[in-house]
């Protein structure tokens, strides 16, 4: 049993992952706004908890492929083609309306574990991310390969292990870098074209291919 993805493919799933970690979105503005208003150790259990929410999620998502993959081959494709079309969407929509980043100031002094949990509420209750994860996990994986299962799983860790050191560098840098995004129009329109070439790259590439990757 090979649960370990190809190199291209983990390289193409890496490069997508971290694309995603630079994008400003609802778990950006929350570390950075807890580093701003609190403190690093807040920044970071911020981080900790979104991530243990993403862990979550894709999980359940990877949990529910493969059963749909065991029942189905061709319903995997139908929702490989289906989630292809909806990343397309997502990269008309980032180029259109851009990423919303703001930082919020914090009434009151919390607890490093009600910001984790902050953290895992703010993954976990948010459907667009639940959307996300069951559209963009797929793309990565071929619904003829034995095991796909075990590279769901794979992927889905994978994605935590990317983003942590990533969105940790940002926490250490916080100030300098919530200063740039909430200043310069420039850098979160370039950051926005970052996100969208990288969803609409994927979602091309299937739809116009005649083969699963």
């Amino acid at each position: 049993m090979d649960v370990v993805p190809s190199a291209a493919t983990l390289a193409a799933y890496t490069l997508a992952v971290a694309a995603l970690a630079i994008t400003p979105g609802p778990d950006m503005a929350l570390f950075l706004g807890k580093t701003l208003s609190h403190s690093r150790r807040a920044g970071f259990a911020a981080l900790l908890g979104a991530l243990t929410g993403t862990l979550v999620h894709t999980m359940l998502v990877a949990v529910g492929l493969s059963a749909l993959l065991a029942a189905s081959a061709t319903a995997f494709l139908v929702l490989k083609v289906v989630g292809a079309v909806y990343l397309l969407w997502l990269a008309v929509d980032a180029v259109r309306n851009g990423s919303a980043f703001n930082v919020a100031a914090a009434a009151r002094s919390e607890t490093l574990g009600a910001v984790y949990l902050k953290g895992i509420a703010i993954n976990l209750l948010n459907p667009k991310i639940v959307m996300f994860f069951l559209t963009f996990l797929p793309q990565f994986i071929s619904p003829t390969d034995p095991d796909a299962a075990g590279k769901l799983v794979v992927l889905g860790v994978w994605f935590a292990v990317v983003g942590a050191p990533i969105c940790g560098v940002m926490i250490l840098f916080a100030g300098a870098l919530s200063r740039l995004l909430a200043r310069s129009r420039r850098a979160r329109r370039a950051l926005d074209y970052i996100f969208a070439s990288v969803l609409a790259g994927f979602a091309v590439k299937l739809i116009t291919a005649r083969a699963t990757p």
